[in-house]
This record gives structure tokens, sequence and C-alpha cells, in this order.
């Protein structure tokens, strides 16, 4: 008999909208962390179709990215036999809970988050009570599977605390129900800044089509990107406060090679900026490429991707259905 049977794996619980091109950043400090994740860890990835219709989709674009980020989770390696890969909307527990948490969610405390705020300003012609509501099918997402850590950069942390307010409301009302979870902090992964304004982090809905590098982009655009990049009217390959641009650069470098910053300085030294952005950009294109062919194989083989996702769906319900039908019984509804 295995000595580990009957121990408990600690749960995660992550999730991406199928909405516009991961970049690199993503890349790095998510995908690549959920690659170590599924090894320690129960884990649930979900493709986040109920919060992707808070702004406007156009229905086949949205059918589309929701199959092609599930191909590239696979393409970058996330294993279906040891983690649960599925889209958020299979799982109806998603949106019941969701219902039941607003019942515990103050108007104020909704109104004020962060999530609300910024895509009220960006949507203003679409100010629905769905982006209101966001925070709180994020909080049922999470504590739907009894999930100990949600992986968050440390700038996210936030993100997680309605659900942790959620959940000891729940708890102090109608007993202990749900797990509080924790924060998990990735480390150790560079912060992935944007190529052309180096002062904030990469992002895939940035209106400069310079400033972010897409995990679909072809070995051309990566290049060219990279050529572009902003850097300094200095000379010297360094990675220092000073030096944003390039110390950039060094991240991405370093990031996608395997070197230390100790030797991608030393084996930049000297060189001039242009070929400096050039070897960041082969290195970042030639570790996309096998990724890009297998994501492209993957795509042709729609039947695998459909149960993928329904295998994935069919081990998420299960955990989710036995905390919803404890949650259910809590707050009072008749169950024969």
């Amino acid at each position: 008999m295995e000595e580990n049977v009957g121990i408990m794996k600690k749960t995660v619980y992550s999730a991406v909208q199928p909405t516009g091109s991961l970049t690199i950043g993503n890349f790095v400090g998510a995908i690549r962390n959920w690659l170590r994740l599924q090894n320690e860890y129960d884990c649930y990835f979900a493709i986040a179709d109920l919060h992707a219709i808070t702004v406007r989709q156009e229905p086949a674009e949205l059918r589309r990215r929701t199959l092609e980020l599930a191909a590239l989770y696979l393409a970058c390696g996330i294993d279906p036999e040891k983690c649960a890969l599925y889209v958020q909307s299979h799982v109806s527990a998603h949106a019941e809970l969701c219902w039941i948490l607003n019942t515990l969610t103050y108007v104020g405390e909704a109104s004020r988050m962060t999530q609300f705020k910024d895509k009220s300003q960006k949507h203003a012609d679409n100010i629905n009570m769905g982006l209101m509501d966001y925070p709180v099918l994020m909080a049922a997402d999470i504590l739907l599977y009894q999930t100990d850590f949600v992986p968050v950069g440390a700038d996210q942390k936030q993100h997680v605390e309605l659900s942790r307010d959620l959940a000891e409301r729940f708890n102090g009302r109608y007993g202990e129900t749900f797990k509080v979870p924790e924060p998990l902090i990735v480390k150790g992964e560079a912060r992935i800044c944007s190529l052309q304004d180096p002062a904030k982090k990469m992002s895939k809905s940035d209106e400069n089509p310079n400033a972010s590098v897409f995990l679909s982009d072809d070995r051309d655009t990566v290049i060219r990107k990279f050529k572009r990049a902003v850097t300094d009217s200095d000379n010297r390959i360094v990675c220092s406060e000073e030096k944003p641009g390039i110390s950039n650069l060094l991240n991405i470098y370093c990031a996608f090679s395997g070197h230390t910053m100790s030797e991608a300085e030393a084996s930049f030294s000297g060189m001039g900026y242009g070929d400096f952005k050039l070897a960041v950009g082969e290195v970042v294109a030639d570790v996309l490429a096998p990724i890009q062919a297998e994501q492209k194989r993957l795509l042709a083989d729609k039947k695998y991707l459909t149960e993928v996702l329904q295998g994935g769906a069919e081990r998420a319900f299960k955990t989710a259905r036995r905390t919803l039908s404890k949650v259910c019984r809590k707050v009072g509804f008749y169950r024969e």
C-alpha cells in the first residue's frame, strides 16, 4: 500500500477569462506556476466564461477563444490527469452559489470593489449588475471547492479579501461551512512589464500593440516588438532601478532562458542595445514556437479538447455539488 494513501492535498483554485490573448507575462506569472502547483495540490483551473460576459462579447468569438485557451493550457503542460481543467459555465453551481452569497454581500462593499470601478470606467455604456457582482461570483468560484490557496501576485491579494469576508460571514451566521482561503503569493517569478512603459505590468488589454508580447505572436512579430522596446540613453546592460527598460528586458531574458541575472549581465556586457533586444526576442520566440505548434495540433482535435473539458467539469461538479448541497441545507432550502 502506498504511504500517502489517505493524505489529503491542499486545494488550489485559479481562473482566467477567455478574452484577449494571453501575454508572456501571463505565461511567466500564472501558467508556468500552475505547472508546479498541479504536482503539489488538488487544482481546479477554470476558463471563466461567466466572468467574460460582464463585458459584451461576440458569441462565436467567445466560443473560439474558450477552446483556444483550453488548447493553450494543455500545450503549456497543464495535465488533465493531475487537475480539473474545465469551463466555468459547465458547472452551474458557480452561479447558484453566487446568488446565495449575494444575500450576504452589502451594496456598499460591492460598489467599492476595484474591479467594478475599473470596468465601469472602461465600459461606461454597459454598466450592468454583472460588473458589480463580478467579485461575488469570484468568491463563489473559490469557496465552492473549499479552496485553501488562491495563487495571486503580491499586488493582487485584495482579490481574495471578499472571498475571505464572505466565508467568515456565512460561517458566523450558519455555522462552519467554508474554508477561509489564503492568497498564495507567487514568489521567485519576474514581474514582466510593458515593453513601451516598464513602469506598468504587461497587459493583454494594452492599447499600444507594441507594449505586449502575446503567446500567439509569430516569431517575426515577437522579434519586431522587442526591437521596438524602450530602453534609455545609457549603453550599459545592467539591472537597476535607474534603468527600468533594460531591467525589464533582462528579467524577460532570464525568465525564458533560465539564466540568472548575473549570468545575463555578464553575457551581454559590452553588447549594443540593438543586439541585446534581438537576443531577448529570439529566446522568447524559441520558447513560444513549440507551444504554438502543440496548440495548433490540439485545436485540430476538437473531440479530444471536448473530452478533456467534459472530464474536468465532471470532476469539478462532484466537489462543487457537495459544497452547494451543504450550503443549501444551512440556509434552509427544502431538500427531500
